[in-house]
C-alpha cells in the first residue's frame, strides 16, 4: 500500500475510532476500550508497515503477516481490514449479527479476508506467530511475522513458553507487540497480577526490547515500528512495548478498564462521536 501523510493516517485512525463505537454500540456488545487505544498502531501498520496484499491468500506467501492474540480487539482490527481494502466497509455493519463474517472474536470458519487464526483464547497467538515464522524461515521467505498481545495476556503461561522458545531458535523474523495500556477486564493490571519491570522479563528471555513510549501518538508509533523492523534478522526476535491509554479519543472512556468490555449507551455514543471527526465516512 502507498505510503501517506502522517496526517492522513491519523484521520484514518479517527475514522477507526468512530467504527469501533458504532459496531459495539449497535448490538450493544464488544469491546471499545483497548481498540480505541490501539488505532494508531493498527493504522500505522496496515497503512504504511506491513508487505501484505488485500486480495487475501491464506498461505501468505511473501508477505508479512499480522496475528491478534487478544482477539476481543476483533472490532478495530476489522475497521482496518475493511478500510485497507479485505472487505467492503459496508460489511462492518453487520459485526457480532448471527451468521456474520465478523464474529466478536476472530474465527476462520467464515473465511473472511485477513483471518488466519481463530484468537480470543489469551495467550496463544505469540505460539502461533512463532509458528509461522518458522515456517517462512523453512520456505527462505524473508517477510516478517507481527503479533499482538495484551498486557494482562502475559498471566498465561503458554505466553512464556513461546518466549524462551522463540529466543533459543533466534526467531529473528518475527516482531511482537504488548498493547502496555495497563487495564485489563477485571482492573488495573497492577492490582489483578502485576507484571513488574516488562522490559528486564523480556530482555531476560533473550529478546530485544523496543519501547515505544507514546502509543496514541503516529508519529511516534511509526518511528517506534520502523525501530523495530531495524531490530530484526539479527539473531533476536523483537518485543514492542507499545504504551496506549484504553479509551483514547473519547474524554469519559480514556484511562479506565470500565470500558474493557461495555458498550455506550445512545447518548454516550453521541457524546464520543462528537469528539472524533468522520474523516473517511462512516459506512
Amino acid at each position: 500500500m502507498e505510503k501517506q501523510p502522517i496526517e492522513q493516517l491519523q484521520k484514518v485512525a479517527t475514522q477507526l475510532r468512530r467504527d469501533v463505537l458504532r459496531m459495539v454500540h449497535a448490538v450493544q456488545s464488544g469491546h471499545p476500550g483497548a481498540p480505541l487505544g490501539c488505532a494508531e498502531f493498527f493504522v500505522a501498520l496496515y497503512f504504511d508497515q506491513l508487505h501484505h496484499n488485500p486480495d487475501f491468500k491464506m498461505d501468505g506467501k511473501g508477505e508479512d503477516l499480522f496475528f491478534l492474540s487478544n482477539g476481543h480487539l476483533s472490532a478495530g482490527w476489522y475497521s482496518v481490514l475493511a478500510r485497507s481494502g479485505y472487505f467492503p466497509v459496508e460489511e462492518l455493519k453487520t459485526f457480532r449479527k448471527l451468521n456474520s463474517r465478523l464474529q466478536g472474536h476472530p474465527a476462520t470458519h467464515e473465511h473472511l479476508p485477513g483471518i488466519r487464526v481463530a484468537s480470543g483464547s489469551l495467550g496463544q497467538g505469540l505460539s502461533v506467530a512463532i509458528g509461522v515464522a518458522e515456517a517462512k524461515k523453512i520456505d527462505k521467505d524473508d517477510r516478517l511475522v507481527y503479533v499482538m498481545m495484551g498486557d494482562g495476556e502475559l498471566q498465561e503461561g503458554q505466553v512464556w513458553e513461546a518466549a524462551m522458545y522463540a529466543a533459543h531458535h533466534k526467531m529473528d523474523n518475527i516482531i511482537a507487540t504488548i498493547d502496555y495500556n495497563g487495564q485489563q477486564i477485571d482492573g488495573p493490571v497492577s492490582k489483578i497480577l502485576d507484571l513488574k519491570n516488562l522490559r528486564a522479563k523480556w530482555e531476560a528471555f533473550g529478546w530485544e526490547v523496543n519501547e515505544i513510549k507514546e502509543g496514541n501518538d503516529m508519529k511516534s508509533v511509526l518511528e517506534g515500528l520502523e525501530t523495530a523492523k531495524s531490530l530484526a534478522g539479527k539473531g533476536k526476535p523483537v518485543m514492542n512495548l507499545l504504551y496506549t491509554q484504553m479509551g483514547y479519543g473519547v474524554d469519559f472512556m480514556v484511562g479506565t478498564h470500565k470500558w474493557h468490555g461495555s458498550p455506550p449507551n445512545d447518548e454516550q455514543l453521541a457524546n464520543a462521536l462528537g469528539q472524533l471527526e468522520e474523516t473517511l465516512g462512516d459506512y
